[in-house]
């Protein structure tokens, strides 16, 4: 590898969110970032592109072969063009980002920064009203951004991608969460379309084991094509991780009765 090679390299993974490079050589390059702990080794061989991560994430590897298949081999990733690596590294940054428990470490940064100005304003904020509202406003913000990390910026079922009209829902709801882990876990929901979400948060409509969306047995004989719901509607996609959260959400969806409508 020349050094114009090791230069674009650098350069993609800075625009795509691997800002600092840790080495580079003939060999390769190792992309790293502030904003969470993965590594990419990026080489180059026969003008493919070979790239392995460094990740303590039991999640990330099988998200990228979901999101890449055709470059997948048994311990990298061959990207072909640079176009092609730069959307590699730019979904594993988002991914990254995402994934537990790197948005859980980032909302106690945020939490721990916030209460410590505020505790310069106000003393005595420990365990009052105030802090449990920061935590949640902290928390609600930074599930957000996780949940539009994970799933491209596009709704979980409809693929529309208007920030402005999607929302992040829980499936097990922030308040019945035993740890900020589950409560900012992003498998503890989706990322929906506001008329999805108002169903959703509802327990109105739910998914199944394959993703297939599944309404509420109070909403047996309604038309339900004025809020855009059809048959055959179902997940862009749903990692194992999910099942538990929509095992619980699915309970509350057939305990809804019509009364909630």
């Amino acid at each position: 590898m020349n050094l114009l090679q090791r230069a674009l390299i650098e350069k993609t993974g800075n625009d795509n969110g691997f800002e600092h490079v840790v080495a580079s050589d003939t060999g390769g390059v190792t992309l790293a970032s502030a904003r969470h702990a993965n590594r990419a080794l990026v080489g180059l061989e026969g003008g493919v592109y070979q790239v392995r991560f460094q990740t303590a994430s039991s999640s990330l590897l099988p998200e990228l072969q979901r999101s890449f298949p055709a470059w997948c081999t048994v311990d990298a990733f061959l990207p072909i063009t640079e176009a092609d690596l730069a959307a590699l590294l730019r979904r594993t940054a988002s991914l990254s980002r995402a994934l537990p428990s790197q948005a859980a470490n980032d909302y106690q940064q945020a939490v721990a920064a916030e209460l410590a100005v505020l505790s310069q304003q106000t003393a005595g904020i420990t365990g009052t009203e105030t802090e449990r509202m920061v935590r949640q406003r902290v928390g609600q913000d930074k599930f957000r951004s996780a949940m539009l990390d994970y799933w491209g910026g596009a709704c979980a079922v409809t693929g529309v991608a208007i920030p402005e009209v999607l929302r992040a829902s829980h499936a097990k709801p922030w308040a019945e969460c035993a740890t900020d882990a589950e409560r900012l876990d992003v498998f503890n929901g989706f990322l929906l379309s506001a008329n999805l979400d108002a169903l959703f948060d509802r327990f109105l409509i739910s998914f199944d084991e394959q993703g297939v969306l599944i309404t509420a047995p109070a909403l047996a004989g309604i038309d339900l094509r004025p809020l855009g719901i059809v048959p055959g509607m179902k997940l862009r996609w749903m990692d194992a991780l999910h099942t538990p959260y929509l095992t619980f959400h699915r309970a509350r969806l057939f305990q809804t009765r019509s009364a909630s409508v």
